[in-house]
């Protein structure tokens, strides 16, 4: 007698692996791959996964719905936050015009109207924010910026280390040493966020993704934001132009990379950074940051591969000042406000993993925070305490909505799944990736 695997049966259709459906390449290695995990996915140990919660509505009524069901937060100050940064930043973008920036905007709101679309982009506005405030820095006024100062960077490089170290670092110069630090600031630093983003959403537990997608937003944005009050010239300005006055109708550089745009026959980085909407961002240095909170994330989801993290950090670290982009001071910034970020995000949001579970797929219950000091457990809608948790509580940090029809499992006693959300106010987690039958919250209440 042939018989269905338990998670087929309670969520019908919830994977199909016929490889026409799901379009995977008729490789042999993908069609091993595509076994693997459809097996882990039928396997019945996870049967609440994310995959059967995903949105399938194009009604806005139900993210009307899902506000007005929302336990509202000090937290949910940081959408007003993104609202008048946004606001703020398409007022000052001259390029591209009005009726484009309307456009932009109409398209954004309407895709977070929709589940379907609003599942992605909500976790997606501390990216787009940073992004956008970045673009518009080219068009803010300089009556509008404060000083910029060329000095103080330089004398706390001598204060602390006694000596330039950029300056030193790239005295001695070599096209081998040329591509070795052209690999991870020109190519690596781009293409690693979609790497990790990739590995955390397989590997980790569910909901880690989202708290990386908000880590590296928030990270990225407060620091270019650093950068706009406090100006400082890099290391290649002092090569160029000694200690004279910057102002802001000077072009940047692409210093030490203008090296691989001749090694190539390329202009890349030079039109790229000569162009650079941010000019005197030396301070911190965000590819230090970047490469600090991937290298953060990856050493928590692969405690094994913590050491070949770290050492891209250095490397990265060595790359820019051979490059002449920053100085040391500026990478020590950098990651120092990175770690910062992942301890936030470790101590509140980040599940802690189970080593037992080698998918996101095989995780029947999660522990959020650090579980330091005194605990405080959540099952199930309701914790100890009896104060019950909105399950169409979707606008906390990256959470999702089950309200969506066609996507949802039904919830009574007397079935085996459950869907499990919990409040803005109490849990502070996101939890769209997971809706899972057992979820305990651990809250540091010190």
């Amino acid at each position: 007698m042939k018989m269905k695997a338990p998670s087929l049966k309670l969520i019908p259709g919830m994977l199909d692996t016929n490889p026409k459906v799901l379009g995977w390449p008729s490789l042999s290695g993908f069609n091993r791959m595509r076994r693997r995990l459809g097996s882990r996915m039928r396997s019945g140990q996870s049967p609440t996964s994310n995959l059967a919660k995903l949105q399938t509505s194009f009604d806005p009524l139900d993210t009307i719905r899902s506000l007005r069901a929302h336990s509202w937060s000090i937290y949910d100050a940081q959408y007003l936050f993104m609202t008048i940064l946004g606001i703020f930043c398409l007022s000052v973008i001259e390029e591209p015009g009005a009726i484009v920036k309307t456009l932009i905007a109409t398209l954004l709101m309407i895709a977070l109207l929709m589940p379907i679309t609003r599942q992605f982009f909500l976790p997606f506005l501390p990216i787009a924010s940073w992004l956008v405030l970045f673009w518009s820095c080219r068009f803010i006024p300089a009556e509008w910026r404060p000083h910029i100062w060329v000095r103080v960077l330089p004398a706390l490089e001598n204060i602390i280390y006694g000596a330039n170290l950029s300056t030193l670092i790239s005295a001695h110069k070599h096209a081998v040493l040329d591509v070795l630090a052209w690999l991870p600031y020109g190519i690596i630093h781009f293409a690693a966020p979609f790497v990790c983003a990739a590995s955390i959403f397989l590997f980790a537990a569910p909901g880690t993704l989202r708290v990386y997608s908000a880590a590296f937003g928030y990270m990225n944005l407060i620091g270019v934001m650093i950068q706009l009050c406090f100006p400082c010239a890099p290391p290649w300005y002092e090569a160029m132009y000694g200690s004279q006055p910057a102002n802001y109708s000077m072009h940047g550089s692409p210093a030490g990379l203008a090296r691989i745009d001749e090694l190539f026959g390329l202009k890349m980085y030079t039109s790229t950074f000569t162009a650079s909407p941010l000019v005197f961002g030396a301070m911190p240095s965000l590819h230090a940051g970047c490469a600090t909170i991937d290298a953060l994330f990856m050493g928590y989801v692969f405690p094994r591969g913590r050491w070949f993290s770290y050492a891209y950090v250095m490397w990265v670290w060595w790359a820019t000042l051979y490059l002449q982009h920053h100085y040391a001071v500026d990478l020590i910034a950098g990651s120092l406000l990175a770690v910062t970020v992942f301890y936030i995000a470790k101590t509140k949001f980040l599940a802690r993993l189970q080593p037992d579970k080698e998918f996101r797929w095989d995780y029947d219950y999660l522990e959020i925070g650090s579980g330091s000091g005194t605990e405080r457990f959540d099952y199930g809608l309701t914790d100890f305490d009896n104060h019950y948790h909105s399950e169409d509580d979707e606008w906390t940090i990256g959470s999702s909505s089950g309200i969506s029809s066609g996507c949802r499992s039904p919830v009574s006693p007397s079935d085996d799944v459950q869907s499990v959300w919990s409040s803005a106010s109490e849990t502070l987690v996101a939890t769209s990736e997971v809706d899972c039958s057992e979820v305990y919250v651990v809250e540091d209440l010190r």
